[in-house]
């Protein structure tokens, strides 16, 4: 390995003295391949298998916590029982690969889709007449704090070495935390701080269930998006509200979700300086930062951790096209990532068929396609 890339593989304490191997971490992907009942599938492990070796954490896919909040087709779930054998699956797929295991809980909120609800209500903190979405009584908001522990403990029984928090992306966790789509005047709305109150409940629900098994290794991470667009979108105000409580709880990380690492603020900081290390510098050291935007090479991902502004640095787009990345920087072959998705390629880099198909579509959420002039960046 050239050593100039040794940073990127310190081990790293988290502050409940779980030791990760390197700086280097699997973004939560979603693959659109579990089966229709959020089980396993064939497509699914291929996709899993062999794509992180080397990675020091993984974070698999946004998994379903309940039934009214799936928000894309082959999506996998969390919700009861059933689940726990294909939970157990990807956490052992993880850990061959020497990765620490970290399950994604998400809920779609007004995200939802209507034709995989099976009938049942699309709901919302507010009722939201675009989406059809409900609002949310104050029973249901309490079962749905339930429904994330409970998935949190489906993932603790099934071997994972810990769970992370969607509370960004628009999805039901940041919909409630912004007074664009949650105008309650109830305990979980109005004031800024009652808007944090959902998050911050989740977060003492899931650390109840790890404090009930006597498992503080168990990892608890919370992934957030820095602003929205709209008048009463998120701004970087908002932001630092909810790390400035986030730092107060027993988390082990935070993970900004963002397209670009060197996005610059819009609203509510200096916007001459990026979202990232505002938000770091907001955290003080309290908790590490999880960064990710958009980041491919070798040389793109060293930078990115040089800057001093994220603790590791989250990859997505660049592992679903080479599924042997680190090997590739740890032999001395950096020059041989790809940047690029060739969609000529025979296996589709065993990419499962509707993503792959969403791959060719050429959208922004996912790798640039060779020789593609269409691949147009997003502003979240």
């Amino acid at each position: 390995m050239n050593p100039k890339y040794a940073p990127l593989f310190q081990p790293y304490t988290l502050n409940n003295g779980v030791v990760v191997k390197n700086r280097l971490v699997v973004a939560p992907m979603t693959h659109w391949a579990s089966n229709a009942d959020g089980s396993i599938s064939e497509g699914e492990r291929r996709f899993l298998q062999n794509r992180f070796e080397g990675f020091g954490l993984f974070i698999a896919a946004a998994t379903l916590v309940s039934p009214e909040g799936k928000a894309f087709s082959g999506q996998p779930e969390a919700i009861g029982a059933e689940d726990l054998p294909s939970l157990a699956e990807v956490a052992q797929i993880a850990h061959a690969q020497g990765a620490k295991a970290v399950l994604q809980l998400h809920h779609g909120g007004s995200k939802a889709m209507a034709d995989l609800l099976a009938g049942a209500d699309k709901v919302a903190p507010s009722a939201d007449a675009a989406s059809g979405s409900r609002a949310l009584t104050a029973p249901e908001i309490h079962a749905l704090i339930e429904a994330f522990a409970r998935a949190a403990e489906l993932a603790l029984q099934a071997g994972f070495d810990g769970v992370e928090i969607h509370g960004a992306n628009g999805y039901l966790i940041q919909q409630f935390v912004s007074a664009q789509s949650n105008r309650r005047n109830d305990e979980w709305g109005g004031s800024l701080g009652n808007r944090l109150r959902f998050s911050l409940t989740i977060v003492d629900a899931i650390d109840a269930v790890r404090r009930q098994h006597k498992r503080p290794d168990f990892i608890l991470g919370y992934r957030f998006s820095p602003e929205e667009g709209g008048d009463k979108g998120l701004t970087m105000q908002d932001t630092f509200a909810l790390i400035d409580a986030m730092v107060q709880k027993p988390l082990q990380y935070l993970h900004v979700s963002l397209w670009d690492f060197y996005k610059k603020a819009r609203r509510g900081a200096d916007t001459n300086l990026t979202r990232i290390e505002q938000i770091h510098q907001r955290i003080g050291g309290k908790l590490p930062l999880i960064g990710v935007g958009n980041l491919f090479t070798a040389e793109q991902i060293l930078a990115a951790y040089q800057t001093g502004w994220a603790e590791f640095i989250a990859l997505g787009k660049t592992v679903m096209i080479n599924p042997d990345l680190v090997a590739l920087i740890e032999s001395g072959r950096e020059a041989e990532i790809v940047c690029e998705l060739d969609p000529d390629k025979a296996d589709h880099y065993r990419i499962p068929d509707r993503l792959w198909q969403q791959c060719q579509m050429g959208l922004a959420y996912l790798p640039p396609i060779k020789g593609s002039k269409n691949w147009q960046p997003v502003d979240i």
